[in-house]
């Protein structure tokens, strides 16, 4: 029997989400320079124990290891031959993990490239590929798509579209708005949230970016124009990283993690989880914070608005794509 997303979202106060994928193959030895999608058929071990570990952490949603699944990001690794295959085993191990009561969202991360006119990828290959992907993650037992940690809206509306063309699942979509407030690409959180809901599309929220602090102005942003019907997806980094000893250390302890979760859910967000750096500590703090403590009663209110940060260059634009900070690879 299918399961239903918006049923599980309107039966419950709030869901809880995961945290970051990244973070725990880095952790299990995955080098800088892996192809973390490929551990989906090398090391299927190592992928269903980091599910397994969000599960046991409370989280009611698990996403697939598949962020870089696009055939433009495997290329990197020479796998774009293995687009299909390598997404439809990462969501297959989740179904496996997740069982009947836990659902499946089908990570989908940005291509890495620019479109036309600022770039080379037409709108038309960017479908293309998101459908491909989008193939496999249905195939391997998704319960809806989550298209994060995006930038750029037409990119957003191109994976929307690859994914409607091969499957009727419900879409989430979650932005970055790590440049004052706004995308890398001058997106804001309110211009978000009303032209994906134009399209369609029911459940938007913000991702990744530079902490809690962070995601607190672009959630209250973002629920203060939200339309009747749209549900709001938080996931914030936890905290910034640091470069300590070798390692990329993030300082969002759990118990801050889990302050923030209070406060997301006393501002109405549906879907609360965690991005770069977090673990299944910190989702076992923040889901044990929302089920003990009283959530408080927040008034929507706004900080007087940042002026717009001026449009990165193209050069800017393009190493922050292909080498900038992502949700599945920190």
């Amino acid at each position: 029997m299918p399961r239903d997303l918006f049923q599980l979202i309107e039966s419950n106060p709030f869901v809880i989400g995961d945290g970051a994928m990244g973070t725990m193959l880095q952790q299990m030895g995955l080098t800088s320079g892996g192809a973390p999608e490929l551990w989906n058929v090398e090391r299927p071990d190592i992928i269903r124990q980091i599910y397994q570990s969000y599960v046991d952490a409370g989280s009611q949603i698990i996403e697939t290891n598949t962020f870089g699944g696009t055939r433009y990001r495997l290329k990197l690794h020479d796998l774009q031959d293995r687009v299909y295959e390598l997404n439809k085993a990462g969501a297959a191990l989740a179904r496996e993990v997740a069982g009947e009561e836990v659902f499946v969202a089908g990570s989908m991360g940005p291509t890495g490239e620019l479109l036309q006119p600022m770039g080379e990828l037409t709108y038309e290959a960017a479908i293309e590929a998101f459908a491909e992907q989008a193939s496999g993650l249905a195939d391997g037992g998704v319960d809806f798509f989550l298209i994060e940690t995006m930038s750029d809206l037409n990119e957003v509306k191109a994976a929307v579209e690859g994914c409607q063309q091969v499957s009727d699942l419900p879409i989430a979509t979650t932005m970055t708005f790590d440049t004052n407030y706004h995308t890398m690409m001058g997106v804001s959180p309110a211009q978000a949230v009303q032209e994906l809901a134009a399209m369609g599309v029911k459940i938007i929220g913000a991702n990744c970016g530079n902490g809690p602090d962070e995601i607190r102005r672009v959630i209250r942003e973002m629920l203060a124009v939200r339309p009747a019907g749209v549900y709001i997806y938080a996931q914030s980094n936890a905290g910034l990283p640091h470069y300590e000893h070798g390692h990329i250390h993030y300082d969002g302890t759990p118990d801050i993690m889990a302050e923030l979760a209070l406060e997301l859910a006393g501002l109405g967000v549906d879907i609360i989880g965690a991005c770069c750096g977090s673990t299944p500590d910190h989702i076992k703090a923040m889901r044990e914070a929302l089920l003990t403590q009283p959530i408080p009663e927040i008034k929507l209110e706004l900080p007087p608005t940042p002026p717009p940060a001026p449009p990165a260059s193209r050069r800017e634009r393009r190493e922050r794509r292909r080498g900038g900070r992502r949700r599945r690879t920190e």
